[in-house]
């Protein structure tokens, strides 16, 4: 175990860091410490920044969404033909909503063109269109509510992996730091505050920065799960409404 503590010290000379010395803030700590620290602290920001991009990115197209299908339900309730909402889906893109009826309405009519008359008998009376398999429509409209909820969940899961790492990534950096500080109290052989107190700063600031990673993220990601779960639920509903809609007109 001596050994390996000579090793680890020599390894820290030769990579330059300089040793800690009695410094009262957090910039010349900083500038005092080890390589490996170094990295970790470079990790955990790499973390910290993307975590706080997701975040970013997240709540505003979670804001797209919500507006987006408020208005779709309106236009859909409204309308007395499905071809008139069709109309209207593309200037609502970001609506889950849009999706799903697409893909309904493209069964609908899929069906309905399975079953139209054949040419050559214009003097053939009009005939209702009648679906074939509601079932059909309903697999339709899973398979597009599925697509659509996989689109909300991108990248939030993320935001799970760095709430998980980031401390144990600090924990890694800490436990470094302190091993490093108890070598030099036995290289030196002093045990005043003055010396130990900076290493054990340093070692500690690698635990800060894993939480500051990582409590944003998970708060983030249980607001982000909360949301998604009420737009699935609106998505199901949605679906059920379709098909309730189809069934009366259609069958």
């Amino acid at each position: 175990m001596y050994t390996l503590g000579t090793l680890v010290l020599a390894l820290q000379v030769q990579e330059g860091a300089a040793p800690l010395t009695g410094t009262d803030n957090i910039v010349g700590i900083l500038s005092n410490t080890g390589p490996v620290n170094r990295i970790v602290l470079g990790i955990l920001i790499l973390l910290s920044v993307v975590s706080w991009a997701i975040i970013l990115q997240k709540t505003w197209a979670y804001r797209i969404v919500v507006r987006q299908s408020a208005t779709f339900l309106d236009v859909f309730r409204r309308s007395a033909k499905f071809s008139e909402v069709q109309a209207v889906c593309p200037s609502l893109p970001a609506s889950p909503l849009v999706g799903v009826f697409q893909a309904g309405y493209a069964e609908l009519n899929a069906q309905f063109r399975g079953a139209a008359p054949q040419p050559g008998n214009p003097s053939a009376p009009a005939v209702r269109p009648t679906l074939k398999s509601l079932p059909a429509v309903d697999r339709a409209l899973l398979r597009a509510s599925t697509a659509e909820v996989s689109k909300l969940e991108k990248h939030v899961t993320f935001l799970a992996t760095i709430a998980s790492v980031a401390p144990f990534i600090g924990l890694f950096g800490t436990v470094w730091g302190i091993m490093l500080a108890f070598m030099r109290i036995g290289a030196t052989g002093a045990t005043n505050l003055a010396t130990v107190g900076p290493g054990i700063a340093d070692a500690l600031i690698a635990t800060a920065a894993g939480l500051f990673a990582a409590i944003p993220a998970v708060l983030f990601y249980n607001h982000f799960t909360s949301k998604m779960k009420g737009i699935a639920g609106q998505i199901d509903d949605f679906s059920l409404e379709f098909l309730n809609i189809a069934e009366r007109n259609f069958t």
